[in-house]
Formats: C-alpha cells, structure tokens, sequence
C-alpha cells in the first residue's frame, strides 16, 4: 500500500501494528483502506465497527468514526448507528469467530434485514488472540488447542450462509489475491443492502503452526492453490473442487428493500395515522 494513503487513513502513532509476523490482516486492512480511497469517500461520513479479536485491531488503526466494541456485538451496534444516521458507510471488520460463533445470532439477522451495511469477516481460521481454540470456521479435520485430537465438525460455508439468512451480496477471495479482495469489498461498499466479504486470512502462529503448514509464504501459496475464480469453479466437477472453495462475487440481488429505507416508510405510516 503506498506511504501516502498510511498517512492519510492511519491514525498517528498507533503503528507498527500489533499482528503476528505473517498474519494477513494487515493485508485486509489495507485493501478496505484502498477500497475507501477508490470511492472518494471523506473520512467523516464513514464508520467502522469492530468487534473482539485479533480483526478487531484494525478499528483502532484507522482514522474514520471508529469503535471497537463487545465480543460479538459489532454487527447490532452498526446497526444502531446505521438507523441513527442512514447517509454514513458503516462497515463492519469480525473475525470468524467474533462473527460466527458469539455472534452468529445477529449474523444473520442483519443479514435477514439487509440493512445497508458492509461486513469484512478476517477469517483465519482459529481463534487467534486467545491461544489458537477452533472456531466455526475452522476446516474440518484440522487441530488446535481445544482439538488438539483434529475437528471433527463441518465448518460453515460463510457466505452461503449469509446468503440463505437474506443478505444481499456476498462475496470471498484471499490476502493472496489482493487485487480481487480489494475489488469485491469496494463492490460491496457500493451495494445498497447487507453485503458480506469473506477474507480468507493466514494465521501462521496458531493455525499453521498447529497444522504444520509452513512458513507464511506457505500459507499465502495454499491460498494461490486453494481458491478458486468462480468462472472457473462453475466448470469444475464435484471431484475436482474437493478441497478447494471459490472467490470472487458469489451473490448479488437488488429486488429486496434496504432496512433504513423501509423504516423510514413505517415512520411516514405512523406520522400519517396520528
């Protein structure tokens, strides 16, 4: 990311950061900054809403309206602050376990009301900052220090989920795919309704470290091997996915009703009925 758009969109003092050598979510964060700056958007009309965990850093890196908030609770109190002031971007930075585990509840009852916010899920795959516990996205089959034995659930498929709750567009791609990451988020920026970015993140201090995947620059190669162009993944058989998962836009409607939208009709019902 060039120096110009650190000292534009950072907050003075507050780096370096504090994530792991070889962690992406410094990758991640500085995709939402490009995506921002792609809009022109002025730092007093966007938010961002952080929950607890290592993804919920980068809200206090960043020089917008800012909070970083309660464990699970970035997605309801977004909400809040998106009815109060319908014109701000309000995004929304999880982790995967901030978001689907604790927080799968408001998940997908932001997702069933498409309200218009932007939700980036850093999904590295375990709990990061409190000692490398397996969330509900990390891949079946995988150890960590409460499966130190391997997993043994299925893990959830982020954005088919999202979608099956009622969100509006969803999308995923990897800190491998930078370019693509910074594309889809802008995108869901621009959507007028609940859009979910899945970030597949490498954690090499507890996930890769627990299962054995390498150096850092071994984990962002798996993502190169790994993710899938959906293009692609539409002409692959079911043999040849096994293993693998696809990135880019993976959904996106426009015939449903926005939630601040809606509201605002139900204010105008009840001012007519007194």
């Amino acid at each position: 990311m060039k120096e110009e758009l650190v000292e534009k969109y950072f907050r003075p003092g507050r780096l370096p950061h504090l994530w792991c050598p070889g962690c992406g979510h410094g990758i991640i964060t500085g995709a939402i900054v490009q995506a921002i700056d792609q809009e022109g958007w002025s730092k007093d009309d966007v938010a961002i809403i952080s929950g607890i965990g290592c993804s919920s850093r980068a809200s206090g890196y960043l020089d917008f309206n800012t909070a970083n908030t309660l464990h699970g609770r970035a997605l309801p109190i977004a909400s809040g602050l998106k009815m109060a002031n319908p014109k701000l971007h309000v995004i929304v930075v999880s982790g995967d376990g901030d978001c689907t585990a604790i927080g799968g509840n408001h998940l997908i009852h932001a997702a069933r009301r498409n309200i218009d916010l932007t939700l980036v899920v850093f999904n590295n795959s375990i709990y990061g900052m409190t000692g490398g516990q397996y969330s509900p996205m990390t891949p079946v089959g995988s150890k960590a220090t409460t499966a130190p034995y391997m997993t043994i659930e299925e893990d959830f498929d982020l954005p088919s989920l999202a979608q099956a709750a009622g969100a509006t567009y969803t999308a995923r791609a990897t800190t491998y795919h930078t370019q693509l990451l910074i594309d889809v988020i802008k995108k869901g920026m621009e959507h007028k309704g609940f859009s979910l970015i899945e970030a597949v993140s490498a954690c090499p201090t507890n996930f890769g470290r627990q299962n054995k995947m390498g150096a850092p620059a071994l984990m962002m190669d798996w993502q190169r091997q790994h993710g899938v162009p959906l293009a692609a993944w539409n002409k692959m058989t079911e043999e040849q996915r096994a293993g693998k998962f696809p990135i880019g836009v993976l959904s996106e409607r426009t015939d449903r009703k926005e939630y601040t939208e809606a509201y605002d009709e139900v204010i105008a019902r009840a001012q007519a009925a007194l």
